[in-house]
């Protein structure tokens, strides 16, 4: 929301014939395109940098992750991985939400075809920025072929954005992300929609943590041009949707090359160049896009299941609550999570403190699944990208700190998380359940400045519908209201 925020407070100077908008990671892209639909009149495109070239495999950084978290190496181990996986400009190499961010907004034809993954400091990433700059201008007011945001962002451009990140497997993130993007450009779409799609949409990527590439081998394999061109040609993607470039979507099945000084466009591959990393319709690695609406008596969730292996979609054990990812590792470290559980994480949600990416989590889940048990993941907070191999109910709406009862779960209730049928329940009776007091809210010692926002987090509305400031002023007001007494 501040992103966007000082994206509108950039453009209300009323001086520019288009924007261009420098965003990859995490919240960086929503809260921009957020901001520059407010001035949907304008054109506008992204101008993405790029992934890293490839380092240290990323199935190695989340071993040694696991042998810190285990005690096993030293914190001069981790920081060599770390180090050797993150060595360079540029994205992450893994698929989380920096990365699915590029894929969602070539989906919906907001940069050049092509552009997501080409690596920061080549001749041909710098070219592409050169000609978005230029291409801008022939999309102007002042063009014979003005093409407007407003235009552009449309009911085909969010159903395009949604198929391409299920298609590929991408980041959970995008499950508040979309939904604010699409409200800002008056669509309104729903955890329901994405799980309704996620049912017709087959998994055609294998890259980590789906698989054990990375984003650098998909784009060898045929990148976004070759994924795209499966999609339409099965009918799968708009291809009548408005684009910033070419006549419509069904013109971005191509990939950019540098010769001669200049950009030029040749076809995508029609079929995969590597079907380990991109697979076809006709053989897909799932069915299914791989992601889940839950729903039961905890209350609403998503889950991501492109990578969790069938035998662990379904997890029914007693829980273990937390109110902190941190007060997790001491338990963990003590052993006394080496049992089937179900942890709960709560109140990390929008209004509890701003949802912070809990990933801390995945390292010491990891290690619990290795060793045999059935273990699972309920929070209000989230997982980002690297939701991996343990099922995580995330997003759970309502948060605990809008009375959500997630905050009235005890240790030892049995939780069930069901994948298959989508359901997020608790083994209680339901008048007891009813009738426990909620958790109190827990009291940080050291917030990191998030008190600063203490009053927008007030007015924020729940993940299910963007974690975004509510539109209606009557509802923000009494939210003020109450967070006030």
């Amino acid at each position: 929301d501040h992103i966007a925020q000082s994206t509108a407070v950039a453009l209300s100077h009323q001086m520019f014939d288009a924007a261009l908008l420098l965003g990859i990671c995490d919240k960086i892209v929503p809260g921009l395109l957020i901001g520059a639909l407010r001035f949907g009149h304008l054109p506008a495109m992204f101008v993405p940098a790029g992934p890293m070239p490839t380092g240290l495999a990323n199935k190695e950084k989340l071993r040694i992750r696991q042998l810190y978290a285990q005690g096993e190496v030293g914190r001069d181990a981790l920081l060599e991985a770390e180090s050797a996986s993150y060595h360079s400009a540029g994205t992450c190499t893994f698929y989380g939400t920096a990365n699915s961010n590029q894929m969602v907004l070539e989906a919906m034809g907001l940069q050049l075809p092509g552009s997501s993954f080409v690596n920061p400091g080549t001749e041909l990433r710098d070219a592409l920025t050169r000609y978005t700059a230029q291409h801008i201008t022939k999309i102007s007011g002042k063009s014979s072929n003005f093409r407007p945001l407003g235009r552009v962002v449309d009911e085909r451009a969010v159903v395009n954005g949604i198929v391409a990140l299920l298609a590929s497997g991408g980041s959970t993130n995008h499950t508040i992300h979309l939904i604010a993007m699409a409200r800002a450009a008056g669509i309104i779409i729903s955890w329901e929609d994405m799980d309704k799609l996620s049912r017709v949409t087959p998994l055609l990527a294998k890259v980590y943590p789906n698989g054990s590439a990375d984003i650098n081998h998909f784009h060898a394999a045929g990148g976004t041009g070759a994924l795209f061109t499966e999609l339409l040609s099965n009918g799968l993607m708009h291809g009548d949707a408005l684009t910033t470039w070419g006549e419509n979507f069904a013109d971005f099945c191509v990939e950019p090359k540098f010769e001669h000084g200049q950009i030029q466009w040749s076809p995508a591959p029609k079929t995969s160049l590597d079907d380990s990393v991109i697979g076809s319709v006709a053989k897909p690695f799932d069915p299914e896009g791989g992601l889940r609406q839950l729903d039961g008596n905890i209350g609403r969730a998503v889950i991501k299941i492109s990578a969790v292996a069938p035998e662990h979609r379904i997890v029914k054990a007693p829980a273990v609550v937390f109110d902190s990812q941190h007060a997790l590792e001491a338990r963990f470290k003590a052993g006394e999570l080496n049992k089937d559980c179900v942890v709960v994480v709560r109140y990390q949600g929008p209004k509890a403190n701003g949802m912070p990416e809990l990933h801390k989590l995945t390292p010491f889940l990891g290690v619990l699944q290795d060793k045999g048990f059935a273990v699972a993941l309920v929070t209000d907070g989230r997982m980002s990208g690297a939701s991996g191999k343990v099922p995580a109910a995330i997003h759970v709406s309502p948060e605990a700190a809008s009375g959500g009862w997630i905050g009235r779960i005890q240790d030892g209730d049995l939780i069930e998380v069901d994948a298959t049928k989508g359901t997020l329940q608790v083994h209680i009776d339901e008048l007891e359940f009813s009738q426990r007091i909620q958790a109190p809210a827990p009291v940080e010692d050291d917030n990191c400045g998030r008190d600063l926002f203490a009053t927008t987090r007030a007015l924020l509305s729940s993940a299910e519908t963007g974690a975004t400031f509510l539109f209606d002023e009557a509802t923000a007001l009494n939210a003020l209201q109450s967070a006030t007494k």
